[in-house]
């Protein structure tokens, strides 16, 4: 493993860790072994998750004249999911190892031939990884060795196990075993979960928890233009849970079962600029993951092919981001033009148009849509906030401080209130009265327990960006007080004026 693929996989560990040892992320139904693809989010992590979705809300909804928002049901008519093609289309292709009896996503197995002086001797696989070629070409030159073969190696050619002919499916050895022979040839697997509504389980009964929450944005076009007095080009938001069954859920919440987005679908005239619209919302997307913390370093695009897109859609583009194991899909925008509401309008029988008062005509509008997850910001934030340094401590030692670098906007605790010592009443008189006063606007955290110096490791490792000391000049003399940085661990002394101005320019 090199260097690097191994200080991802360290930072990836760290990150996990760090996410059960303070109650951010915790496997759901720990106490009976855990259910794979499914998660919950502890006392630090649900505010860190809420903090994300206010911010989100406000940005795109409340702060702009152009957007509303819905919540719609996460069962919905049977009839929606015929109509948007996720009943006949919403699939991934799927691969079974019979000796394992392990499953994979065929576009997530990669293969290659191993040549050697231009003659094939068989085949390596690895699965998606941040260095595919590397982990082929590795694999390709042990192949090489355990053979004895002699001769040149040649580069490996890493393919999709979707190119896979039928004449190389039985050549291709399992991840799971090694061997070839086992894997089965692709199949579609829909990832639709299915469910019954009623006292019947008939197929009357059948319907799915919704994979997106697009689609209820529109169904429910017409009512929003019906009652919300909105003009083109304007967008509807929602955030809420989404579900798949997905067929190999990993990289802890990156990829799972159950999840949140956070969507809008933005309408505009059919006659308008939708390249113009959808570069718009590409920047706007980017420029807003960047306030909340992530480092533009981090962050790139990726336009889909055409070749690759719905024959409906006219661009897609996803803004990545480098994870420990990967750079992978953050936030997808994409041009639907009008193939959703015209879809819907097929199947249900009740138009989905807008009146043009200029041309006195109707017609369908087309959509940009920007869709995020957001366990996946999640995720992202705490990959690139999270840092480990050596300091020194109040008697001079070297240790090690584990620090999340959080935005304020997003910190599950906006600042600690810690009285110098816990056993003078009039110190932790004075903290508990500025801890309650903070407490009425801003999530804050109360800490007397051990050295001032242990508490602040603490903070330092939720993300806490502020720490506030009270001490003795606190009581005897001017009232102010020691605010401690995170990022800088510099200390200066304040007034409580002064502190709230600082959490209402930050947060």
């Amino acid at each position: 493993m090199s260097t690097q693929s191994s200080e991802s996989s360290n930072l990836m560990e760290a990150v996990v860790s760090l996410c059960k040892r303070r109650g951010f992320v915790f496997p759901s139904s720990e106490i009976y072994g855990g259910l794979n693809g499914f998660f919950d989010y502890g006392p630090l992590g649900v505010e860190l998750k809420k903090n994300i979705r206010d911010c989100w809300w406000n940005d795109f909804v409340r702060r702009r004249d152009d957007v509303v928002g819905i919540e719609s049901s996460i069962i919905m008519h049977p009839k929606v999911w015929h109509a948007s093609g996720h009943v006949g289309g919403f699939t991934d292709p799927l691969v079974d190892c019979k000796a394992s009896k392990q499953r994979y996503r065929a576009d997530q197995l990669f293969f290659a031939a191993v040549v050697v002086d231009g003659t094939t001797h068989g085949y390596v696989s690895a699965l998606e990884n941040e260095d595919i070629p590397g982990t082929l070409q590795a694999a390709a030159e042990t192949f090489k060795r355990k053979k004895a073969i002699q001769g040149t190696l040649a580069p490996v050619q890493p393919k999709e196990f979707t190119e896979a002919t039928a004449e190389q499916i039985p050549l291709i050895p399992s991840p799971a075993t090694g061997e070839p022979g086992s894997l089965t040839a692709p199949r579609d697997f829909n990832m639709m979960f299915e469910t019954h509504v009623g006292a019947l389980r008939d197929d009357s009964s059948l319907t799915w928890l919704r994979p997106e929450t697009a689609q209820g944005m529109f169904v429910d076009f017409k009512n929003v233009v019906d009652t919300g007095r909105v003009k083109l080009p304007f967008g509807i938001a929602q955030t809420g849970k989404s579900f798949r069954n997905e067929i190999t859920p990993r990289n802890f919440i990156f990829r799972s079962r159950e999840f949140e987005q956070m969507e809008m679908q933005y309408f505009i005239h059919e006659d308008d600029d939708w390249a113009k619209w959808h570069r718009h919302w590409i920047n706007w997307c980017a420029n807003w993951l960047k306030s909340i913390g992530l480092p533009e370093s981090h962050l790139s695009e990726f336009d889909h092919p055409k070749a690759k897109l719905a024959f409906y859609s006219r661009g897609t583009t996803d803004i990545m981001f480098k994870y420990p194991f990967g750079v992978q899909e953050l936030w997808g925008i994409a041009a639907r033009g009008n193939y959703d509401l015209t879809q819907h309008a097929k199947h249900s029988g009740k138009p989905q148009e807008i009146f043009d008062e200029a041309t006195k005509k109707k017609f369908v509008p087309h959509v940009i849509e920007p869709a995020v997850g957001l366990d996946r910001i999640f995720l992202a934030v705490l990959c690139a906030g999270y840092s480990e340094e050596e300091v020194k401590d109040e008697k001079g030692n070297v240790e090690k401080r584990v620090v999340l670098r959080l935005s304020p906007r997003i910190a599950p605790v906006k600042v600690a209130v810690l009285p110098l010592l816990k056993n003078k009443e009039e110190l932790t008189a004075r903290a508990q009265e500025l801890y309650k006063k903070i407490k009425r606007k801003y999530t804050a955290f109360y800490d007397e327990s051990g050295a001032v110096g242990r508490r602040y490791r603490r903070q330092d490792e939720i993300g806490t960006p502020w720490c506030v000391t009270i001490d003795f000049e606190t009581i005897e003399k001017d009232g102010t007080f020691t605010l401690r940085d995170r990022d800088t661990m510099q200390q200066k002394r304040i007034t409580e004026a002064e502190l709230f101005a600082l959490l209402d320019e930050q947060v």
